[in-house]
């Protein structure tokens, strides 16, 4: 990465750019993001638990609190509904009354996801050095259907996606600064508290923990600013650790019956204890309280079905068919009349997932062929492309050791890392075969591949939106048999295997 301070880059095209991404990115993501007024896949769940924060209901999940403490907060803010306690006596919310708003549960998933966009566009720019580069290259995820359509209910993943987006940022900017202490330390401070809210969020983002090892190689043999750096790093991740787990059973102090387990969840005798002396908001039980819903948390991922391809209705999906963006999930449909209907579906834009892809295989080889066979121009990034590739490889390979059932939305947090992957190989390539890339060349191919994008994301934006669609239209859109895409008048087939159950 070049040396030109950060500060230098944010100049008034810059700038104006990155508000031209903040726009789009709000015209996908946040726009409407209320409708379609109904539930759809884990908003039964979350909903239900975000209701629990509202009424002080003490509860357990199998994810950590922070995501469902902003689907609460959003709540909190509007205030939409004349009632919010339908669902504090289950965990699976179903039935909901008349004019029923999700304004409030989808707020801040939805606003996270929107903010992600400008995040990417200051890690590109970072990366790249041209705002018009990374303007292009950011429409990866502002028209990427699948994330658009999962961000914009009451989930987690968005959040999860956000914060490992500050990390990144918090990472990089480390890099920057490394030889600016004030300013590398506030870069740290940035890191651990964003990797904080990571680990409250969603246990798979413990994979960028594997930045550390990265930034002490490039601190070293600095040991004054490691010391230094690796303190505030801590400091400032368990001032957010700490303060999301504390808040979550600070506001969970009535046991509810109806709930499992009589409303204790498998809770040991102790923290019984603190919730009937109603000790549960004081920080010296915070360990026992922690332990038990660590313990809850392994208990329920032991008890999730493994993935069953022959089932019918199994909506999981392996973790290598992901990159290809399979198997697309029929979140809800219903039909407007006879011959149309309305689907929302967790569906890829195939031109950003395959083209990411295709960036992992070249940077693949562009690393191990200068390990194996250096050119003679040596890899002018070849410390970030090392960095994006074994975050991807070591994420993949570790969700590849799980026996459960996984989803295609788990391939976020890695292809957060192609689109990264991607810019770096750009910046890499100077030909192929006998072929050399002129500068102009490169930014007319960049253009063309950001009209590619947008076409695809307009021909998927029914799944999108929930618009209306014939079934020859979706046929038309079902054209690679590995997405398993399904209209609700057609049989579902498999390339893979021949559903029996």
């Amino acid at each position: 990465m070049k040396s030109s301070a950060f500060t230098k880059l944010m100049s008034q095209p810059a700038v104006l750019l990155g508000l031209f991404v903040l726009l789009l990115s709000f015209l996908t993501y946040f726009q409407n993001y209320q409708n379609p007024p109904a539930l759809f896949w884990d908003e039964n769940y979350h909903i239900a638990s975000a209701q629990k924060y509202l009424n002080g209901i003490y509860f357990m999940e199998p994810h950590p609190p922070l995501g469902k403490l902003l689907i609460a907060l959003g709540e909190k803010i509007f205030h939409p509904n004349v009632a919010d306690n339908q669902f504090i006596g289950t965990d699976y919310g179903k039935e909901l009354p008349a004019g029923f708003s999700f304004i409030g549960y989808r707020f801040f998933p939805t606003l996270l996801a929107w903010l992600t966009a400008p995040l990417l566009y200051l890690i590109l720019l970072l990366i790249l050095r041209r705002p018009q580069e990374a303007t292009i290259l950011s429409f990866l995820y502002i028209f990427d259907n699948a994330e658009i359509v999962h961000s914009r209910g009451a989930m987690l993943d968005s959040t999860l996606v956000f914060f490992s987006a500050v990390c990144i940022l918090a990472f990089l900017l480390m890099l920057e600064w490394k030889k600016n202490l004030r300013r590398l330390l506030w870069a740290a401070a940035l890191f651990g508290a964003a990797f904080g809210a990571v680990m409250t969020t969603k246990e798979t983002g413990l994979i960028l923990i594997l930045f550390l090892p990265f930034l002490l190689w490039k601190l070293w043999p600095d040991r004054q600013a490691i010391g230094k750096t690796l303190g505030v790093m801590a400091a400032s991740f368990l001032v957010i650790f700490v303060g999301v787990w504390q808040t979550h059973f600070a506001l969970g102090s009535t046991v509810n019956p109806k709930l499992p387990d009589s409303g204790y969840y498998q809770a040991s005798p102790e923290y019984k204890q603190i919730l009937t002396d109603g000790t549960n908001g004081f920080i010296q039980n915070f360990p026992v309280m922690l332990r038990d819903s660590l313990f809850f948390m392994g208990h329920y991922a032991a008890g999730v079905p493994r993935l069953d391809l022959c089932k019918k209705d199994e909506n999981g999906s392996p973790f290598y068919e992901w990159p290809l963006g399979a198997r697309s999930i029929n979140y809800r449909w219903e039909t407007p009349d006879s011959r149309q209907y309305r689907y929302l579906y967790l569906q890829v834009n195939p031109v950003i997932w395959w083209t990411s892809f295709a960036a992992v295989l070249i940077g693949l080889v562009l690393l191990v062929g200068s390990v194996l066979r250096p050119p003679k121009e040596p890899l002018e990034h070849r410390f970030l492309l090392t960095v994006f590739l074994t975050m991807y490889v070591c994420y993949m390979i570790a969700i590849s050791q799980l026996s459960r059932v996984m989803y295609l939305y788990h391939y976020f947090p890695p292809l957060f890392f192609t689109f990264l992957i991607l810019a770096v190989v750009f910046l890499e390539l100077k030909g192929f075969a006998k072929w050399k890339f002129t500068e102009e060349g490169k930014q007319w191919g960049l253009l063309i591949f950001g009209l590619l994008i947008f076409a695809a994301f307009h021909f998927y934006r029914p799944f999108t939106y929930y618009q209306a669609i014939t079934d020859e239209q979706f046929k038309r859109r079902a054209f690679f048999p590995y997405w398993e895409l399904t209209c609700v008048n057609c049989q579902k087939e498999s390339p893979i295997v021949v559903p029996t159950k």
